[in-house]
């Protein structure tokens, strides 16, 4: 298992080996080690599972107060993950990258505090697993428009086949948000 370095600093892209043969596969998708050997001292409290369908974008969500770390994996089917800095200073701040997750290539992505994290499903139905830092709870949950003209993430599927909920649809912009943000770059 390799932990790799991403063009956003602090996020990082965990590549699993995966042993094949004609009975299907095995692959190890999380060891502590791995993360704490790459300066991720994270305690994982709470694991989510969401299952969507082709077209449906989920984000760009994150929590305020203490933030919330998450570690995001595909375990079916094909997503493209996002993320964008949200840490006031950084040299990347409100920039965006995007990652193939699939069940193929079994990469898991970690989202570190101070990140929006969203994703679109390229394929016909996806399941995401992802390992938390912070419980979830809705008074600190929060949101970003998915299509914020500043952050201008390029979701590769057409705009036509975008399907999202009512709140990540009217999510407030980056601009908009700003002067609540929380996060400050530690470099």
């Amino acid at each position: 298992m390799q932990l790799q370095d991403t063009t956003l600093p602090d996020v990082k892209l965990l590549v699993p080996r995966v042993f094949p043969d004609d009975r299907g596969f095995f692959a190890e998708t999380f060891r502590e080690s791995v993360l704490a050997d790459g300066g991720i001292h994270d305690a994982w409290i709470q694991d989510n599972h969401s299952r969507s369908s082709y077209g449906v974008v989920r984000g760009l969500h994150f929590q305020i107060g203490d933030g919330c770390a998450k570690l995001v994996r595909c375990g079916r089917g094909h997503i493209w993950d996002v993320v964008v800095d949200l840490r006031k200073g950084s040299p990347t701040y409100g920039r965006w990258e995007g990652f193939d997750l699939t069940d193929d290539n079994m990469h898991a992505l970690y989202v570190p505090v101070g990140f929006a994290h969203g994703f679109c499903v390229k394929s016909d139905v996806a399941d995401v697993l992802y390992k938390q830092t912070g419980y979830y709870s809705g008074e600190v949950e929060r949101g970003i428009a998915y299509d914020d003209p500043r952050i201008a993430v390029e979701w590769p599927i057409p705009a036509a086949d975008v399907r999202v909920s009512e709140r990540d649809a009217t999510g407030p912009t980056l601009d908009a948000f700003e002067p609540e943000l929380p996060f400050t770059y530690r470099g």
